[in-house]
This record gives structure tokens, C-alpha cells and sequence, in this order.
């Protein structure tokens, strides 16, 4: 029972630094916000440029598995070629090497009186959780939280890798025996490393571990070499199957270039080691020297840092190997627009908010596209009505229904990684543009039956209503656009353009009903048509509505005294007398309505 207590042991420190690692990580990238996106998003082409980044990006959020991926959904929403992506993958392989880096600082050794007295982990681990702690419930600011859970992740970390440590000591001799077992048997060595990396899902873990063992009683570089090139394939393999999942083929080239790059370095490794060995330029002093934690951190950080420096200048050709293992997927025309769309938003990407909600953004944009274009096809069949305009109407809602559906599950994904209320406010806007952008598609679909309708009953409308639903049609796309563009290029002012017109919109669409009922009362119109008609100018007026809806949330997203409150804000708008919404006002109307009275001269 011993032993179960302290495999239990190594199991919890292991635990706690796994979560250490991930929480470190999630406050690094929340706190980034669109940085990491900034700067991912300007890559050059240049090979040197992708790596130094990806070294830079795996330093900051220790883990190359979570900058690979983040890499492969950059690449799946068109923000990285292919080939720009493989400096960036070699970069995580050496970036991910500074984990192990950090985790020496257990083997400092020094008295209080020294300054490296305050580097000892048993000391840094304290002091980053109180610090972590007082950030996050003390500190009240944006960045205060993002900041303390950086510190806490890195206290809890260092709280996990003592307890591995303190863990492993206890094996003593049997371990250490255990370990010497791989000298002599290095395929048996580097299986262990690819497997243990498999199952843990994280290099660094494994290294951890190497390391507390290391600290603890010593490994031989002849007994570790092995191990940490296994732990390099088997990050690789993780990475890999976790980023395929549902991926187009340029992102899972961008998985395979991982291991094809892997797989040659791993080579070159035990090459170079062998020869080393067998021409005596890697002496026995070497060979059987017995590391400590910092001396496993030095191998692990070589032989992620010598492979990448020598391939790089061999990118091409390691991308030339994984464009010929996965071709380019053949496409058919009807596949495009779908692909153009709903595939921009990529799981991949939800851990970093920033970059998440800026995919979500541009994808709801488009909807707002496929609206205006259902709206203007369905004033076409009001006046030139082809079946084939309807079949295309059907599609495109279609398609506004899944990426509707597609961007609210993805904005709901996001939610757990959101720590900024910049990000959070951002959400709810997003949420709330999407609805009104899905409610445009559907009642221009609603039009389409009306207008359906009224062609069936085989009676034109008087030249009168011709003119008055062309007028009231114009003015409904007027504030469409209005509404559309002032989301797209997030302009206030072209927000505030919206409400004036929306008011004119109202009393039209009212002024043209109640002249309606009238040619009806006297039997200048059909009633069936007459009733379609009616239904016509209901839609306009809803989707008048939503633009109504979409520009004050624009407004509030950045404005307090209006978010929440948005109805009490029109309302007192209306009544305000404010100069400039008057003025925006009288233009409209008086554009509008000298139309109306001319065609009804």
C-alpha cells in the first residue's frame, strides 16, 4: 500500500502542475487579447520571422501543443498560407523548451543572505500565489485578472512540481534503477518518451517529471537521451490527432509538417549522438555524467533548438512532402460559398477570446450580407418574378440559418476562456447582431411568400402602389445598408443615422397603409391583393425594426448610459429635440415623402 500512497503522490503533483501549466497559459492569452492576433495575422513570408514568433508565442503560453493548434485554426481561417505556418511550428518545438528552463530554478541552491536565495522554488511558489491571489480579488482592473491568473498558474506549478519531487525522492534507488535500465536499451528508452508524452498530452509534464527525478537522485545522459527524443514524437502525435479533428487540408498539412519535422529530427538526433559516441568527440565524462534538473532542461532545449536552426532553411521541402501526402481537396462550385462561410469559424481558435470573437465578428458580417441580398431578390420578384429567384432566396436562407446557428454555438464555446469584460461586452454584442441579422433573412423570406402570393393571384397592383412600394422599398434598403455598414466598420456616427430614419420609415410605412385602406374602400384594389400588400409593408416596418435593434446595440457596446437601456434611450431620443436627430429627420422625410406625394398626384 506504500507504493500506491506515493504513485498517488507523484499523481496529484503531476496534476497540480499540469493545471499550473493551463491556467498560466489561459491568463497569458486572455490577457493578450487581440495581440496575439496582431501580430499572428502580419506574418511575412520570411521562414526566419514565422520561427522567431513561434518561439515568442510558446514562450508566453507554454505549451507548442496550444500554439500549433491555435496556428492550424490561423491557417484554416485564411490568416496563414500553408507554408507561412511551418517556421511558426518549428518555432513552438524550441519555444515549449523554456517550461523546462524555468522548472530548474529548483536546483538553486543558496542561503538567505544570497539573491539567488529568492529564486528557490519553495520561495517563488509562495510568493506568486499571494501575489496571483491579490491581483485577481483586491485589484480591480482590466488587466489585474488576466495578470493574477498568470501568477497563481505559475505558483501552482511550482507547488505540483515539489510535490513530484518531493514524491520521487522516495523511490530512491529502485527508480533510479529503473531509469539506468534504458542505458543500454535506447528503442526501449525513446518508446517510454513517446508514450508517456502520448498519454499525458504534454512534453513538458513529462520533462517536468524527468527533471523532479533528476533533482531527486540523478539521471545519466547515456539513460535520458532516449527519452526526452521520444518526448519530442510524442508531443508530435498528440498534437497532431488534436488538430485534424474536421480540418481542411492545408491545416492537416500543417499537423503533418509537425511530425515529418519531428520524425527527421528525431533522426538526425540519435545519428549525431552515435557518431559522437563512436569517434570519442562525445566523451565518457559526458556520456555518464549525471544530470540534475538544469542539466535535463539544457539536453531537451538542444535538441529542440540544434534540429530546428539546421531544417529550417528545408521548409519547402518538408511542405513539398505534406502537399503530396494530402492533395488539395476538389471542390464543386456549390461548395464554395459554404466553405467561404461557415468554415472561417474554427474550434481551434475559441481559447483565444480575442481572436475568436474577431472570426465570429466577420462571419456574422457575411450575414449581414446574405440579408441584404435575400431583402433586394425578394423586391425583384415583386416586380420581375422568376422561380429560379425563389429557389436562390431558399439557399441563401438556408445558409443564413446555419451560419447563424454555427456562430451562436461558437460564441457559447468561447464563454469558458473569456476574462476580459471587454471581451465579455463584445460576446454579447455579437449575440445580439446575430439574432437581428437571422430575423432580417427571415422576414425577407416572408416577403418572398407574399410577394408569391400576389403573383399567383394574377392581378397587378395600381401604378399608385407601384410607386409607393417602391418608395417605401428604397427607403428600407437605405437604412439596411445604413445599419449593415455602420456594423461591418463599427462607425457611431453611421449608427446614429439610423434612428431618424427608422422614425420616417414608421410614418411612411403608416401613411401608405392608410392610403391603401382606402383605395380599398373604394374598390380601386383588389382585397386579396390589398391584404398581401399590407403584409408587404408589415415586413418593411420589422425590418426597419432590426436595423433600429442592430445600431443602438453598436452604440451601447462602448456606451453605458445606453447599454441595457436601449428601448429607454429611443424613447427619450424621440423626445429629446436634439438638433442633429432632427436635422437627420427632416432630410429623410422630406426625401421621402415628396416621392410619396408625387406618384400619388
Amino acid at each position: 500500500m506504500d507504493i500506491f500512497y506515493r504513485i498517488i503522490a507523484i499523481l496529484g503533483g503531476l496534476s497540480l502542475f499540469l493545471y499550473g501549466m493551463r491556467i498560466m497559459g489561459d491568463g497569458l492569452k486572455s490577457g493578450s487579447g487581440g495581440a496575439m492576433q496582431a501580430v499572428l495575422s502580419h506574418l511575412t513570408k520570411n521562414p526566419v520571422m514565422s520561427f522567431l514568433l513561434g518561439v515568442l508565442v510558446t514562450c508566453m503560453i507554454q505549451s507548442s501543443t496550444a500554439t500549433i493548434v491555435l496556428t492550424v485554426g490561423l491557417v484554416g481561417a485564411g490568416y496563414l498560407t500553408f507554408r507561412q505556418s511551418i517556421g511558426i511550428v518549428l518555432g513552438a518545438n524550441v519555444g515549449t523548451s523554456i517550461t523546462a528552463q524555468i522548472i530548474r530554478l529548483m536546483d538553486v541552491s543558496a542561503d538567505a543572505g544570497s539573491i539567488l536565495y529568492f529564486f528557490k522554488s519553495d520561495n517563488l511558489a509562495p510568493l506568486a500565489l499571494t501575489i496571483g491571489i491579490v491581483l485577481i480579488m483586491f485589484v480591480k482592473s482590466k488587466a489585474s485578472g488576466p495578470a493574477g491568473t498568470v501568477f497563481m498558474g505559475f505558483g501552482i506549478l511550482f507547488v505540483g512540481l515539489m510535490n513530484m519531487s518531493a514524491a520521487v525522492s522516495t523511490f530512491g534507488d529502485s527508480l533510479s534503477g529503473l531509469l539506468t535500465s534504458f542505458e543500454g536499451n535506447y528503442v526501449l528508452g525513446f518508446l517510454s518518451g513517446v508514450l508517456v508524452t502520448g498519454v499525458i498530452q504534454s512534453s513538458s509534464a513529462v520533462v517536468g517529471i524527468l527533471q523532479s527525478v533528476a533533482s531527486s537522485v540523478g539521471i545519466k545522459f547515456s539513460a535520458v537521451f532516449a527519452v526526452i527524443i521520444g518526448v519530442n514524437i510524442g508531443d508530435c502525435i498528440t498534437t497532431y490527432l488534436v488538430c485534424r479533428l474536421g480540418a481542411k487540408p492545408e491545416q492537416i498539412r500543417t499537423c503533418l509538417v509537425h511530425i515529418i519535422y519531428n520524425v527527421i529530427a528525431a533522426v538526425m538526433l540519435f545519428a549525431a549522438v552515435g557518431v559522437l559516441k563512436t569517434t570519442g568527440i562525445l566523451p565518457d565524462s559526458i556520456w555518464n555524467a549525471t544530470l540534475n534538473s538544469g542539466g535535463v532542461a539544457n539536453v531537451h532545449g538542444l535538441f529542440r533548438l540544434i534540429p530546428a536552426i539546421l531544417l529550417l532553411p528545408f521548409t519547402g521541402m518538408m511542405a513539398g512532402i505534406a502537399e503530396k501526402i494530402v492533395p488539395e481537396a476538389k471542390t464543386d462550385t456549390e461548395d464554395e460559398l459554404y466553405e467561404k462561410t461557415l468554415s472561417q469559424l474554427d474550434i481551434r481558435l475559441i481559447e483565444n477570446p480575442g481572436l475568436a470573437l474577431s472570426e465570429a465578428e466577420n462571419l456574422i458580417s457575411y450575414m449581414g450580407d446574405v440579408a441584404l441580398q435575400n431583402f433586394e431578390a425578394a423586391v425583384d420578384q415583386l416586380f420581375s418574378y422568376d422561380e429560379a429567384r425563389d429557389d436562390r432566396i431558399d439557399e441563401r436562407e438556408e445558409l443564413l440559418d446555419r451560419m447563424a446557428d454555427a456562430s451562436s454555438k461558437y460564441l457559447v464555446a468561447i464563454s469558458p476562456h473569456i476574462l476580459l469584460e471587454s471581451d465579455h461586452r463584445q460576446q454579447s454584442f455579437l449575440i445580439q447582431a446575430l439574432s437581428c441579422f437571422e430575423r432580417m433573412g427571415d422576414i425577407a423570406v416572408h416577403m418572398t411568400n407574399n410577394v408569391k402570393r400576389l403573383h399567383a393571384s394574377g392581378s397587378p397592383i395600381s401604378d399608385t402602389a407601384v410607386n409607393e412600394i417602391t418608395t417605401a422599398s428604397d427607403a428600407i434598403h437605405e437604412i439596411l445598408t445604413l445599419a449593415i455598414t455602420a456594423y461591418k466598420t463599427g462607425d457611431l456616427n453611421l449608427a446614429r443615422k439610423v434612428e431618424p430614419l427608422e422614425e420616417v420609415n414608421d410614418e411612411m410605412i403608416e401613411e401608405i397603409r392608410t392610403r391603401h385602406v382606402h383605395r380599398m374602400t373604394q374598390g380601386e384594389c383588389n382585397v386579396i391583393n390589398g391584404i398581401e400588400f399590407q403584409n408587404i409593408l408589415q415586413n418593411f416596418e420589422r425590418l426597419s425594426d432590426q436595423c433600429s435593434d442592430l445600431a443602438v446595440y453598436l452604440l451601447g457596446r462602448t456606451d453605458d448610459s445606453i447599454n441595457g437601456k436601449e428601448h429607454l434611450y429611443i424613447h427619450e431620443l424621440h423626445h429629446s429635440g436634439d438638433p442633429v436627430y432632427q436635422k437627420l429627420f427632416d432630410e429623410n422625410y422630406k426625401k421621402y415623402f415628396d416621392r410619396l406625394n408625387k406618384g400619388a398626384a
